[in-house]
């Protein structure tokens, strides 16, 4: 594994961020909540997201309920998921939360496509396939890296979290979390 490099966070954003976009959520490889602990939610790699080096990004997102029939797809793994196009959430869920982004090829689980997987820093009652989410990148936290082991894997998403909480406590960070 390569070290991690250390994280230096500006007091005001810095060019390209703050990078506004959204995307419609899909369902991933089933790795995020089974197997790390660390729900994420998946969303196409759209060109402005694409123009980024591969790494771990922070920001603000909100999630977006989509006026659609609700169905049961399969996902890559075989198993079934269910797209409720985020009509469950309650409305405190509705709320603008900080996420730590992941774009890249996630060489630990040898990918042959590059995601954008987004851990939303909140607990949600009920999954969300389906719907929108809203996203203002901010800035970059480190560039993707390989582990040697899911543990080591875990412990950087962990501190990625916690510099993502950091981060937006900023105040020139916190005013994006209504612009979204």
């Amino acid at each position: 594994m390569t070290s991690r490099p250390e994280t230096k966070i500006p007091d005001e954003i810095t060019s390209p961020y703050p990078i506004i976009g959204a995307g419609t959520i899909e369902s991933g490889f089933g790795r995020g909540s089974a197997e790390l602990g660390i729900p994420t939610a998946n969303i196409p790699v759209t060109s402005e997201l694409n123009k980024l080096e591969t790494g771990i990004y922070y920001g603000w997102c909100r999630l977006v309920p989509r006026n659609q029939e609700c169905a049961a797809k399969q996902r890559s793994d075989g198993k079934k998921v269910y797209f409720n196009n985020g009509t469950k959430l309650a409305d405190d869920e509705l709320e603008t939360f900080p996420m730590a982004m992941s774009i890249g090829w996630n060489p630990f689980y040898n990918n042959e496509t590059k995601t954008a997987e987004v851990h939303i820093i909140h607990k949600f009652r009920e999954n969300f396939y389906g719907a929108d989410l809203r996203y203002a990148v901010m800035g970059h936290i480190r560039p993707e890296l390989n582990y040697t082991t899911k543990e080591a894997l875990i412990a950087d998403i962990n501190k990625d979290i916690e510099i993502t909480k950091d981060a937006l406590s900023k105040p020139s960070y916190e005013k994006y979390r209504t612009k979204i």
